[in-house]
């Protein structure tokens, strides 16, 4: 319960900074002229290959030496809604496998193990604009979609019910980090390099949390208008 709360505080936290610097810039942007100032608006497909490994709370430095990471798959859309010249809102919606791997003969089997979550991911993320280069961070929400588990050759679906196995089908944490542009005559192709942090135990009887880093490339053509831009 106290882990709960903690993350509900965590959360509202940074939902609290997140419209503090909303309104601080809207204050600040009635100074601004807007036409050639704002940052520009893009609406992205992403398709990208992900890195994801598990954290295990308090066994994870016993777990450290046997942990693999999986490679997971990240897949759907990303709107960038520039506000100012130096400030974007981001909000995303896309399909991500995570997971993680530990080999055999852990601290807590003798068998090697691999778990897979399909998930459907929404982060909502504050950019700031430094030029070519930009800064994101930002809660983000999780809904388990399915999944499942290997142990050695033997596959068996995860079960999402509160039980000694089951696992939580909602998920929440932060992203982090930051990217470059390239802009282009009508378009950009941008890097964006990005940590998801699970603030939330996935499991009921254990204590299991998503990792992953995220590498995604950008091509996509600017919006004509943007109805979020400050005037």
């Amino acid at each position: 319960m106290n882990k709960i709360v903690q993350t509900g505080l965590i959360l509202s936290m940074i939902f609290l900074s997140t419209n503090t610097f909303c309104q601080t810039i809207a204050l600040g942007s009635n100074k601004i002229k807007e036409d050639k100032k704002t940052a520009k608006t893009y609406l992205d497909l992403m398709i990208n290959l992900e890195n994801t490994n598990l954290n295990y709370g308090n066994l994870n430095n016993a777990l450290a030496d046997y942990k693999k990471p999986v490679k997971g798959i990240q897949a759907g859309l990303s709107f960038q809604a520039g506000i100012t010249s130096w400030f974007s809102l981001v909000p995303e919606l896309y399909f991500m496998r995570k997971g993680g791997s530990l080999t055999a003969n852990n601290p807590l089997s003798t068998r090697e193990s691999t778990l897979h979550i399909n998930t459907l991911e929404i982060p909502v993320l504050a950019r700031f604009h430094l030029g070519k280069f930009y800064l994101n961070a930002g809660p983000s929400i999780a809904y388990a979609l399915s999944g499942n588990k290997k142990i050695d050759n033997q596959t068996t679906k995860l079960s999402f019910q509160n039980s000694s196995d089951g696992f939580k089908r909602f998920d929440a944490g932060i992203q982090f980090g930051g990217g470059i542009e390239f802009p282009l005559k009508q378009s950009r192709i941008a890097l964006d390099i990005r940590y998801n942090y699970g603030l939330t135990n996935i499991t009921y009887n254990e204590e299991i949390y998503n990792r992953a880093l995220m590498v995604s490339v950008h091509f996509s053509k600017a919006w004509k208008t943007n109805p979020l831009a400050r005037k």
